[in-house]
């Protein structure tokens, strides 16, 4: 568009001010709206994908891949099983096995979930590219009673190191039976991750099995420890195999696996689904997110048609308040005509404003997303574990505002079509 006919544009513009102002306010809504769902698209499966690295299996017991993954790493849902420890010493005493992180899930503390595991838990875990999890305050625990705490559970709670907490039965946020009897103490407050493990309560196993010993179908009995106590010394007979000694657990819900070679993965998984004793499942980490991203694509796709779609009205829009004014400066485009304006300068004229409007909200839509993610990322941080980019577009972001401003462009030439087909006498007739 030369120059001339850029001037002329502008001031076009500047005469119909108003509604140039709520078009490009439209197309800056709907266009922050896109963006805003395909940045917080993307930085949700960078989560999910950080969250766990360096872990070769996940071993639970037999269900499906997708809800083992959820509720071991993600603390989504619940077990519907747990493993015995008998089948899972049995499995870590493979070779090819080089170390292990037990996991027992089950209990909550005012909503936050309590994750029962060792010592090699800090040793060897992993998130978002190798990085371990490091302590903010206090130090790890090596007493069955004591816990680390996330940082988003010492920030909500304003929980430190000294403070006792006492856990509940069950996942939920409500529970009607807490462990009073044996309260634990926080030692320690992890630094923030972005994970689920910043709002996890972690403690040792066998703390988890102290406070369960006279426990049956998620029931306290009392007297029970000491009434299977007297029996066992009365019994002549017992099953070696099956000795439980004091302040091991019974069973887990799930272990982090770490294996001596890559290339060992498939019959290591092989040889765990295929245990005998006990029905049990492993699965690699990035083949059940690819298999909840399947699951989840349906709704993605449609979030996003959504989305489009709303670009799409903003355009729409766009192109009724063109076409409209054109009946108002039909006498204007005749004028033109009649100074000497060709009709393809009338066409990139129409087109010229189009793409000013495109443009123009394209910058605001992305100025109000940056904006927008400057005052909420810190919640968005602490509370799913998003750290969205502010000011950068991606790869395909960009490729989006290229489509939008494509759109707008082929949105442009229905009123410049019509402006290009006007003859000169159109205008310059009196119409009764």
């Amino acid at each position: 568009m030369s120059l001339p006919i850029a001037n002329l544009a502008a001031r076009s513009l500047h005469n119909r001010r108003f509604t140039a102002l709520i078009t490009v306010c439209s197309i800056a809504l709907s266009v922050s709206l896109l963006l805003g769902v395909e940045r917080l698209r993307n930085e949700a499966k960078s989560a999910f994908a950080n969250t766990i690295s360096g872990t070769d299996l996940i071993l639970g017991a037999r269900s499906g891949g997708v809800q083992l993954l959820l509720y071991s790493v993600f603390h989504i849902g619940n077990a519907s099983n747990n493993i015995r420890w008998d089948s899972y010493e049995a499995i870590i005493k493979d070779p090819r096995v080089a170390w292990s992180v037990p996991l027992s899930l089950g209990d909550s503390h005012r909503g936050y979930r309590v994750v029962g595991t060792t010592a090699a838990f800090f040793k060897h875990y992993r998130y978002a590219r190798d990085r371990s999890p490091e302590l903010a305050l206090g130090e790890v625990f090596d007493h069955p009673l004591e816990a680390v705490i996330g940082s988003e559970v010492a920030r909500r709670l304003g929980y430190g190191p000294g403070t006792p907490i006492v856990l509940a039965h069950g996942a939920g946020e409500v529970s009607l039976t807490h462990h009073d009897d044996q309260p634990f103490t926080v030692v320690g407050v992890l630094a923030a991750t972005g994970t689920p493990l910043d709002r996890s309560i972690l403690v040792d196993l066998s703390g988890i099995e102290a406070i369960h010993e006279d426990w049956i179908g998620g029931r306290p009995v009392p007297g029970l420890h000491h009434h299977h106590a007297s029996a066992a010394e009365s019994e002549d007979e017992h099953d070696d195999e099956h000795t439980h000694h004091a302040g091991e657990p019974q069973t887990i819900t799930a272990a982090l696996i770490g294996l001596t070679a890559k290339v060992q993965t498939f019959q290591v998984q092989r040889a765990i689904n295929d245990y005998r004793n006990e029905p049990l499942l492993a699965v690699m980490p990035q083949v059940a997110l690819a298999e909840l991203w399947q699951l989840m694509a349906v709704a993605e796709n449609a979030l996003r048609l959504i989305s489009a779609m709303v670009v799409l009205v903003g355009l729409a829009g766009m192109a009724t308040a063109l076409v409209s004014g054109l009946e108002e400066r039909r006498r204007e485009m005749s004028i033109l005509r009649a100074v000497g304006a060709r009709p393809h300068q009338i066409l990139t004229l129409i087109v010229g404003e189009a793409a000013f409007l495109t443009v123009t909200g394209m910058a605001l839509g992305v100025g109000l997303l940056s904006g927008a993610l400057v005052w909420l990322s810190p919640w968005l941080t602490s509370r799913y574990g998003l750290d969205p980019s502010l000011f950068s577009l991606s790869t395909d972001e960009l490729a989006l505002l290229a489509a939008i401003l494509a759109a707008g462009l082929l949105v442009g030439l229905i009123p410049g079509y019509r402006a290009y087909r006007n003859s000169l006498s159109d205008g310059l007739t009196p119409r009764l």
